[in-house]
């Protein structure tokens, strides 16, 4: 009997039939066994229903991989699909371990790894697997529950199709395979037929489509391996569930950097914001998020003095640091996220506003920045907002200002608060008295003077002075300013509101 059962678990082991194994070999991809192998701490992986299906021809572990193990010695759950066993697609028993699974990493509070290579629902098999209490529903019904308070991390290495492609969208991240990884409601030959448009998988939900367009993807990586290294990255900022503090390591110094010379003094100019991030950083090291989708915003986890912190910055380089409808999703998903796994924020602040025109208007840009402006408000954890330079407008609201309750508003000598830039002031003001000025010189000269009156105005000492900012430091004091003030803030007060939840802008 035993000599038996080895041979059924060797048999199931070894996946689907040598052809499929080939065809993935060819295009760069592993098998299902061998991504757990190299993602988790070697021979910590335990295997729940690997007899699922037994009895069926060609249906080993009914397509799924689900168990335990352990990643850099901390307990994670894990599901993988078997894309050799009818491409990975799902039948009953596969919708149940993968229910199971999650209801695991939620109950023991652990986090919990998809590693998706699915061609969804097997149609033959539709009534066992699709409307039932036990269907594939109930899949999403888990993460859903799951969401904020364990850590949810997918490696996507192949397609995730139709209802399959929601597993992806629950997760907090998804790192995506270039040339293979794609995420689509309907196959290629589905939309001609129901719309007429021709395409194709890799132009309608290729990685590139959803890391750099629709946001739902949000790291692009060359092969599996640097797949399953950003899974392990990530984890490794994250505590095990909201109720645990994120994982601290020995402090490391700051690279040296002269930070001054990284920030501009005219506001005109644009900069990298992410050369500040890293100046500031232990280590240099700044694991950023969605490098690939709205640039003009970067969010990104990094470590000060050991602790975690999670940084929102705009970059100039792009769009100017203006805030559009997908910088402010972008921001708004990372702030909870920061805020439901008890990660600290810093906002570095840099911007001129939303932006404005009746394109951005009919995208919805107030609903999105309502969001935005909702999620830095009901965040908990400790906040601080440095002003970098400018920080006009709403664009002071949506980066955690003085009124959003942050531990501490500092400024950088080169900050300007105000509710927009001198110029723009000016002539809203003095339009029509421009205007009407004949002689070239005077009202250069007139122009300029008002401006100076701006700017003495919005003066950032006078705004120190009336206590709408904390402090001002210098950019090679900043990185002290900002540990002190973190550990000064640990055991704050998490209260926000009288309430069950609030409810989403418009």
């Amino acid at each position: 009997m035993h000599e038996g059962l080895d041979e059924l678990r060797e048999r199931i082991g070894a996946g689907g039939a040598p052809k499929y194994h080939h065809a993935n070999e060819a295009k760069g991809k592993l098998f299902a066994r061998e991504r757990i192998a190299r993602l988790v701490d070697k021979g910590s992986f335990v295997e729940d229903g690997i007899f699922a299906n037994a009895q069926a021809h060609g249906l080993p572990a009914d397509g799924v991989i689900t168990g335990q193990a352990t990643i850099d010695g901390r307990p994670v759950c894990l599901m993988a699909n078997d894309s050799t066993v009818k491409a990975g697609s799902w039948g009953a028993r596969t919708v149940e371990k993968i229910i199971r699974i999650i209801e695991r990493a939620y109950g023991q509070g652990v986090p919990m790894v998809y590693l998706v290579d699915s061609a969804g629902a097997r149609i033959t098999d539709q009534v066992d697997l699709f409307p039932g209490r036990r269907g594939a529903g109930n899949i999403f019904y888990q993460q859903v529950k799951s969401s904020g308070s364990i850590p949810q991390v997918c490696a996507l290495f192949g397609p995730s199709a139709a209802g399959g492609a929601y597993i992806p969208a629950f997760c907090d991240v998804v790192a995506m395979v270039d040339g293979n990884a794609s995420m689509y409601l309907g196959s290629d030959r589905m939309v001609e037929m129901v719309t007429g448009e021709k395409t194709t998988l890799e132009a309608m939900g290729g990685a590139k489509v959803h890391t750099e367009q629709s946001g739902v993807g949000h790291f692009l990586c060359k092969d599996e391996d640097e797949a399953l290294g950003v899974v392990r990255r990530y984890l490794s900022f994250l505590p095990a569930n909201w109720t645990e503090q994120p994982p601290a390591l020995e402090p490391m110094p700051a690279p040296e950097t002269d930070l001054a010379a990284i920030v501009p003094e005219s506001e005109r100019r644009a900069f990298d914001m992410r050369k500040l991030v890293k100046g500031l950083l232990d280590g240099g090291e700044y694991f950023e998020i969605q490098a690939r989708w709205a640039k003009e915003l970067t969010i990104g986890f990094g470590r000060l003095d050991g602790q975690v912190v999670g940084i929102v910055g705009n970059n100039s380089l792009h769009k100017g640091g203006v805030l559009f409808v997908d910088s402010a999703d972008k921001a708004s998903r990372f702030v909870q996220l920061c805020d439901a796994f008890n990660v600290p924020l810093l906002f570095l602040c840099d911007v001129p506003g939303f932006m404005v025109g009746s394109a951005v208007e009919k995208q919805g840009i107030i609903r999105h920045g309502a969001k935005m402006v909702s999620a830095i408000s009901e965040a908990t954890v400790p906040k601080i907002c440095v002003v970098v330079r400018k920080a006009y407008g709403a664009g002071l609201y949506a980066m955690a200002g003085p009124g959003f309750m942050p531990e501490a508003t500092i400024a950088l000598p080169t900050a300007k608060i105000a509710v927009m830039g001198a110029e723009a002031a000016v002539n809203a003001v003095y339009a029509n008295k421009i205007a009407a000025i004949e002689d070239e010189a005077e009202r250069e000269a007139f122009v300029a003077a008002k401006r100076a009156e701006y700017e003495t105005d919005i003066d950032i000492v006078r705004l120190a002075s009336e206590l709408v900012i904390d402090t001002i430091v210098e950019p090679d004091r900043l990185r002290d300013e900002l540990i002190q003030r973190y550990r000064a803030a640990q055991g704050k007060d998490r209260h926000f509101s009288r309430r069950r939840h609030g409810v989403t802008p418009v």
